[in-house]
């Protein structure tokens, strides 16, 4: 079964990438989208079923990393993935420290990134 997802990146063009490949590579369904800080937050509150959120960290308002902080007192069973262009080591470091399952670079860890998804469909 799909996992319920809400994908939080504010550029389109990713994100019309994204969504086909992840319910194809990831076994992922995306029930909600979000460009900004708030906007993910708010999804987060009012979708309650959602079982993974991917986080990217530079939004159209605000920042990736207040996503993150916001789910930290999430259920076990709620993931959360930052997937950005940015994944410095100290930003990997922080992104963790802030309750992040993991971290992957877009431009390099897409293939780790989608088995990570893969990952949590298991039984």
């Amino acid at each position: 079964m799909p996992l319920t997802t809400i994908l939080v990146e504010d550029s389109r063009t990713i994100r019309d990438n994204l969504i086909p490949a992840l319910e194809e590579l990831a076994g992922v369904r995306v029930v909600a989208t979000a460009e900004t800080a708030q906007a993910a937050i708010d999804a987060l509150a009012l979708q309650d079923s959602w079982q993974l959120a991917i986080v990217d960290l530079f939004l159209k308002e605000g920042s990736g990393l207040a996503v993150v902080r916001a789910c930290q007192g999430r259920a076990r069973d709620r993931h959360l993935i930052v997937l950005t262009n940015y994944p410095s080591p100290e930003m990997r470091r922080r992104c963790l420290a802030l309750g992040a399952d993991a971290v992957f670079d877009k431009s390099t860890e897409l293939d780790a990134f989608f088995a990570h998804c893969l990952a949590y469909q298991a039984p």
